[in-house]
C-alpha cells in the first residue's frame, strides 16, 4: 500500500516515513502544500497524512480538493493546533482521523494501520491460484506442496499488486506508479529484473501461477490448473 506524507517539517516527515516503511508501506513525501496537492490528486495513494499548517496551500484546502475527486482515500490530519474548531473543520471536510502535534510515532503508525485494516489483512494473508502471500513472514507459499520462499520488500509490493489485480492487465506505467512512485532511480530495467526474480521464486516453490507478459500492454498473473 502507498502513503503520501504532506509535512513541511522535513525531519518529522522523515521520521514518520522510516517508521511506516517498517510496516512495508511505500512512502512518498511532499514538503509544501502545492506539491502535496499535485501528488494527492494522482489517485495512487491508499492513505494521505496531511499537515494543516503548510506553505503555499494549507491542509484544509488540500483536503477539500482531494474530496472533490476521491472519496475513498483515507486522510489523517496532523497539526500543532489543538482547538476544537480545527478538528471539526477537518472532519467536516472529509478527514478520517486527526492527530495533534506533538505525537508519538507509534501512535500514528497504529492509526494508519487501523484506517487501512492492516491487522485484519495480515491475519487473512492473500491468495491466488495455488499461492499464498504471507504478510507476517514476508514469504510466498505454494498451497499444494507447502514449499515457501522469502521475498524482499519490492518483490512483496510487486506480487501483492499483481495478486490483488489478478483479473486485469497491469501496464508498466501502472506498476511504476504503484510500486516505485516518485522514486527517481526507478529505471526501466528495474521492473524486468524484479519480474525475473519473482518468476524464479514461483518456480522454486513449484507453483502453477505464472507472470505473463502481454505484448504492448503489460503483465498479468495466470494460473494453470
Amino acid at each position: 500500500m502507498r502513503i503520501l506524507i504532506v509535512e513541511d517539517e522535513i525531519s518529522l516527515a522523515n521520521i514518520v516515513a522510516e517508521r511506516l516503511k517498517k510496516d512495508r508501506y511505500i512512502i512518498d513525501i511532499s514538503n509544501d502544500g502545492e506539491s502535496g496537492l499535485d501528488n494527492a490528486l494522482t489517485g495512487i495513494y491508499d492513505l494521505i497524512i496531511l499537515d494543516i499548517m503548510l506553505p503555499k496551500i494549507n491542509g484544509i484546502d488540500i483536503l477539500k480538493e482531494i474530496r472533490k475527486k476521491d472519496r475513498a482515500v483515507k486522510v489523517i490530519m496532523l497539526t500543532a493546533k489543538a482547538e476544537l474548531d480545527d478538528r471539526l473543520s477537518g472532519f467536516e471536510n472529509g478527514a478520517n482521523d486527526y492527530v495533534p502535534k506533538p505525537f508519538h510515532v507509534e501512535e500514528l503508525a497504529a492509526r494508519v494501520n487501523a484506517q487501512l485494516n492492516i491487522g485484519k489483512a495480515m491475519d487473512q494473508n492473500l491468495e491466488f491460484g495455488d499461492i499464498v502471500l504471507d504478510y507476517k513472514l514476508s514469504k510466498l507459499r505454494c498451497i499444494t506442496n507447502r514449499e515457501d520462499v522469502g521475498i524482499n520488500n519490492k518483490e512483496f509490493q510487486l506480487i501483492e499488486y499483481l495478486m490483488t489485480n489478478a483479473d486485469r492487465i497491469l501496464s508498466r506505467d501502472m506498476i511504476y506508479d504503484r510500486v516505485w512512485g516518485m522514486e527517481s532511480d526507478a529505471l526501466s530495467n528495474n521492473l524486468e529484473a524484479y519480474m525475473s526474480f519473482l518468476r524464479k521464486k514461483l518456480k522454486i516453490i513449484g507453483s502453477k501461477v505464472s507472470i505473463k507478459t502481454i505484448r504492448n500492454m503489460g503483465y498479468r498473473l495466470e494460473y494453470e490448473e
